[in-house]
């Protein structure tokens, strides 16, 4: 990470008596959602969120659609924060925003406006890593981790198992080879023909069906990284066979109908089935790398991490494993604002501060 990174939490932490009312103004535009949050001394007095409709009928986030409906919404989001956390401009001391990974039409929305918004009141301006920041919404209830400690970070787009030693030390353990757990999820829905966002309405259904009605396999990954693009394929095939097999054979073809009747007869034992192995791979990871470094501070992080049953997994296997876990509230488990202005306010406590010469990116690399 950028600049010069704190032991622990609580070195960091001992600034924030000698500071006075420190306010800082978040706005996350990474994708579909347009978040602003405000910010004092570590704690989050407000964090809302416009979400965009328009992309339910086309399956997905149409990327030109989501910048327009940023610059619709960027003024009245962050107005309405500041109107809920009952501050004012004047009293805002930083400026932050997403500046990497994401769309870069959406990125540009809300890093433009976030550079003229601190260009303009002579402000310091403060870029924030997305997924650092999903991290750190374990940091934004009163019941935190201590470090060191592990997080599972699982979204539509990453898969991660990140190693924090303080909150702006982070490394990458493991990750992904190929896709995210969330694109399991969606794909599974889209196949499905559950309408867009599908990974939501894939844990609905799970929940009143049978994990163990049918068998998906589990990859063998060396190490602590993921993949899941067989298993995507190995449901694909499922689908495609009415549930003969998991493999492609020419003999194993059926028609659309009798493959639709087959999805629509079995889809709650289907959704637990495909949901149950995808948690199974996430978990067995984490208890791997647990035990590798030795560390029972375990956290998740992510859109996934909202997921009924990866909260209800984790929370199990820790009492199994003697862990301490910590699962953020579900309103900072998407993407959000809140997560920017924490991390924000960690950045700001060390003096890691951009220039206004700085760029989104839609692939920065980080740990």
């Amino acid at each position: 990470m950028d600049g010069k990174a704190p032991n622990s939490l609580e070195v960091i932490s001992q600034n924030i008596g000698s500071m006075v009312d420190t306010t800082i103004l978040a706005i996350e535009s990474s994708c579909d959602d347009t978040a602003a949050a405000v910010c004092s001394n570590g704690k989050i007095l407000s964090n809302i969120i416009a979400n965009q409709a328009v992309h339910e009928k086309y399956g997905g986030v149409v990327p030109e659609l989501a910048s327009r409906a940023h610059l619709q919404n960027i003024v009245p989001v962050v107005t309405e924060a500041l109107k809920v956390a009952d501050c004012n401009l004047s009293s805002i001391d930083a400026i932050a925003f997403t500046q990497a990974p994401g769309l870069i039409g959406s990125l540009l929305v809300g890093a433009q406006f976030a550079k003229s918004l601190a260009l303009s009141l002579n402000k310091p301006l403060i870029a924030v890593h997305h997924m650092q920041a999903h991290v750190l919404a374990n940091l934004i209830a009163d019941e935190k981790p201590s470090f060191p400690f592990l997080c599972l970070t699982v979204s539509g787009g990453h898969t991660q198992i990140v190693l924090c030693e303080s909150p702006l030390k982070m490394k990458v353990i493991g990750e992904t080879i190929d896709d995210a757990a969330g694109e399991a999820f969606d794909k599974t829905a889209k196949l499905l023909g559950l309408p867009y966002p599908g990974g939501p309405l894939v844990d609905k259904y799970a929940q009143q069906g049978n994990p163990n009605r049918f068998q998906f396999p589990e990859p063998k990954i060396p190490g602590l990284n993921f993949s899941f693009s067989g298993l995507k394929t190995s449901i694909l095939y499922f689908l495609n066979n009415a549930g003969t097999s998991n493999v492609f054979k020419e003999e194993f073809k059926v028609s659309e109908t009798d493959k639709k009747i087959f999805i629509d007869q079995n889809l709650a034992d289907i959704c637990a089935s495909v949901q149950d192995r995808i948690i199974s791979i996430l978990i067995n990871k984490l208890k791997k790398a647990a035990k590798e470094y030795k560390i029972n501070q375990i956290c998740i992080a992510g859109g996934v991490s909202a997921n009924s049953g990866l909260r209800k997994a984790l929370k199990e296997t820790g009492e199994k494993m003697g862990w301490q876990t910590f699962i953020p509230a579900f309103q900072y488990c998407t993407d959000n604002a809140a997560m920017i202005a924490i991390t924000a306010h960690f950045k700001y406590l060390n003096n890691d501060f951009s220039d206004l010469s700085i760029s989104p990116s839609p692939r920065a690399i980080w740990s």
